[in-house]
């Protein structure tokens, strides 16, 4: 009996036999936690010894350095570069309202220039003529305004020199075909009163049917219903 007992002690088939440690398991956890944590300084410690060392530091605090200094260097360039842009915007700013001015200047030149034309052309119809009449109609001008617009400009003079002044009545009148008949018209107010003291330059607007065409322009000076001077152009 006690033979069988002892053989199946040791044998396989004997009971199993666990063993178990005296510690608690907060403790065993508690003293991992302890290793870890001072491996985990230690390789730290080494690491920073290493890197003191090997220059590591010193070259980063180098290279920071230098960084910082570059970043102030691009700032002061990028602070110069708008003033330059801010400047050429004002110089682009300037010449293009000095180009503008130039432009009105030209126009202004272009208008004056007309006007001395105009004046000399009226004072070369100034000149006396080899014409003996005492008065005379020395120009005659019709401009198209509008379709339905007209604008006259009549030149009388005083050919004889010192002359007395002359008041009288201008007349001007157009004619020519509205829908294939004869159509005429005068300027209003018809007649107008005229004082020429040498020379007079009168103006006028009349307004004609936009069918009416213009074929012909007389500018008649009278003096009690008679007629002293007459001018007539053709359109």
């Amino acid at each position: 009996m006690r033979l069988r007992l002892l053989r199946r002690r040791l044998t396989v088939s004997a009971p199993r036999v666990s063993v178990r440690s005296a510690m608690p398991w907060p403790f065993r956890w508690l003293l991992g936690a302890v290793v870890l944590g001072f491996s985990g300084a230690l390789a730290l410690w080494a690491f920073e010894v290493g890197k003191d060392i090997a220059g590591l530091d010193r070259n980063a605090k180098q290279e920071l350095e230098r960084l910082r200094n570059e970043v102030q260097d691009l700032r002061a360039e990028l602070v110069r570069a708008q003033s330059v842009s801010n400047t050429s915007e004002s110089l682009l700013t300037a010449e293009k309202a000095a180009q503008e001015q130039l432009v009105q200047q030209i126009r202004q030149l272009e208008a004056d220039n007309q006007v001395l034309r105009g004046d000399l052309g009226f004072f070369e119809r100034l000149i006396p003529g080899s014409g003996s009449g005492a008065l005379n109609i020395r120009g005659l001008q019709v401009d198209r305004l509008a379709q339905n617009q007209l604008k006259w400009q009549v030149l009388m003079i005083q050919a004889t020199k010192n002359a007395p002044d002359f008041r009288g009545v201008l007349e001007v009148t157009f004619a020519g075909t509205l829908e294939g008949k004869p159509w005429s018209a005068v300027q209003a107010p018809s007649p107008q009163p005229v004082l020429i003291k040498g020379y007079l330059r009168q103006e006028g607007l009349v307004d004609v049917p936009e069918q009416a065409v213009v074929k012909t322009v007389t500018a008649k000076i009278l003096q009690d219903g008679t007629v002293l001077a007459l001018h007539t152009i053709k359109l």
